[in-house]
């Protein structure tokens, strides 16, 4: 837990100065009168405990203001905006506006505790997911398997989705702090249990379990977080999961480095993943379960077909791209750019890094000025980058990547909040699955095809432009069919009937 942190502050004594102290916040933190005279505390805002004391004592002011972020795991990351936001008197404090890096709406601590817990599960379901893409290269090199029998491992972990499925649809009947706590189990343990594969087909076949629980999990934090948040910060919210995702996923990247000893280096890369326990078990210390979903609401109700098939289909021609240019990524740094793992961890590092300023641009434009818009314009930018990389070596290799990575976090958090947007309390965890299965059947025949294609003496640069038509789809989709969602209530979007109670 965060510890409480003290700003004092001291003017110099004036009635203007002292007046100026004595007026509440109202931006970042929402504050009302202590009991204490010329005290305040937390109405509103995203701390544990909140207090400010102002005291003139002679030719000074003193303002002092006690706190303690509520935010877990990720307060560090906090404690300097924040304090800086605190400190600055200067401006107005009750203009209610938000400080740029903080979501349109003021967080209440129940919202900022789930969101930070949300975020701790997002490390363990991007590690998870990460773990086979980042080893795979170097487990087939140790099994003496070829590219295309590499992507058939790929598409059979994919396929795997089919056992992430029945989490997502009972978390629409038995909750989804539940299923958010058993895939946080399984997802760790199920896929450490590749570092004892004796062959290819088995380490695939422990993460075409292992993966699915991740991808659970993945999409039922998804889930909760849009039902948690408010009307203005839904996409904000996922722009601070996909930051941490990045952050999970890079964890297993820093892990490359072990390949180097021996053949079958990989195979530690597998065992840290039983680090991220420590997760599952704060989730189920402190994780509540949504209001959205305790609140009545008709059960499993009929899927909106038409507003499915959108979903799905961008989500299906998108990773046609999207999967074989990350599962390829490291093979192509290998074999065509020499790259050493080493130098692959490091080139992943500083390429994928800006893809977190990205969530956090993208976040904040998609809730203030819209989704839909954003997406016309990022994903082709991104896409035409990212295939350049595939492309060109030198700088242009490494500017390309940078690129796609910044362009494609900014498309993010738009890109997936409509997955979870558009669909009622009572089947979304199952739209979330079923769209998550569209996705990864995208992917599977991109990895399919790309493999064929590289197996039969294509460039990587040249087969991932065929696939990239699928990205090209997607946008006309987006463009042509998706409703505006920024700033409308889920009530609003998805409307039901009334659900009659005792």
């Amino acid at each position: 837990m965060a510890r409480t942190r003290r700003i004092v502050r001291e003017l110099p004594s004036s009635p203007e100065n002292l007046a100026a102290a004595l007026v509440p916040r109202n931006d970042f933190v929402g504050e009302v009168a202590g009991d204490e005279p010329n005290t305040f505390v937390q109405g509103d805002g995203p701390f544990s405990t909140y207090h400010r004391t102002v005291v003139a004592d002679g030719e000074l002011i003193r303002d002092t203001t006690s706190y303690r972020l509520i935010i877990p795991w990720f307060a560090w990351l906090f404690a300097w905006p924040v304090r800086r936001t605190l400190r600055r008197r200067e401006m107005n404090p009750q203009t209610g506006v938000q400080p740029w890096w903080a979501p349109p709406d003021r967080l209440d601590p129940h919202q900022s505790l789930l969101l930070g817990l949300l975020a701790a599960g997002s490390l363990v379901a991007a590690y998870t997911n990460t773990l086979f893409t980042q080893t795979a290269n170097y487990a087939a090199k140790d099994f003496d398997v070829g590219k295309f029998g590499q992507g058939m491992g790929g598409v059979a972990v994919r396929i795997g989705v089919v056992f992430a499925l029945p989490i997502a649809f009972m978390a629409d009947r038995l909750g989804r702090r539940k299923m958010i706590l058993l895939a946080a189990w399984l997802a760790p343990i199920i896929s450490a249990s590749g570092a004892l594969a004796p062959t290819f087909p088995v380490l695939v076949a422990t993460q075409s379990v292992g993966r699915p629980m991740g991808l659970a999990l993945d999409l039922l934090i998804a889930v909760a977080a849009t039902e948690e948040m408010p009307k203005n910060s839904r996409a904000y919210a996922v722009s601070v999961l996909a930051m941490a995702s990045g952050l999970g996923a890079g964890v297993a990247v820093m892990g490359l480095p072990l390949v180097r000893h021996g053949d079958s280096g990989w195979r530690l890369v597998y065992l840290l993943t039983l680090i991220w326990i420590l997760v599952a078990v704060d989730l189920g210390r402190r994780l509540p379960e949504t209001k959205r979903f305790e609140r009545p609401h008709v059960t499993a109700p009929p899927l909106q077909r038409m507003r499915f098939a959108q979903i799905a289909a961008v989500s299906f021609f998108a990773n046609l791209f999207v999967a074989p240019a990350s599962f390829f990524q490291n093979r192509y740094l290998d074999e065509v750019r020499g790259l050493s793992p080493s130098q692959v961890a490091i080139f992943t590092f500083s390429t994928a890094t800006p893809a977190a300023l990205g969530f956090v641009v993208g976040g904040k434009v998609a809730d203030v000025r819209g989704r839909r818009r954003l997406l016309v314009v990022a994903l082709p930018a991104s896409t035409a980058l990212l295939l350049w990389s595939f492309s060109v070596g030198g700088p242009g290799l490494w500017f390309g990547a940078f690129g796609a990575g910044f362009i494609g976090g900014i498309a993010y958090p738009a890109f997936a909040v409509y997955r979870t947007e558009l669909f009622p309390t009572g089947n979304r965890g199952r739209a979330a699955g079923l769209v998550t299965a569209s996705a990864l059947i995208g992917g599977s025949l991109g990895l399919l095809l790309v493999g064929r294609l590289l197996d039969s003496g294509w460039s990587y640069g040249r087969a991932l432009s065929l696939v990239a038509i699928g990205e090209l789809i997607a946008v006309i989709i987006v463009g042509t069919r998706y409703p505006e969602t920024a700033h409308k209530d889920l009530d609003e979007l998805n409307p039901e009937p009334a659900v009659l109670t005792d």
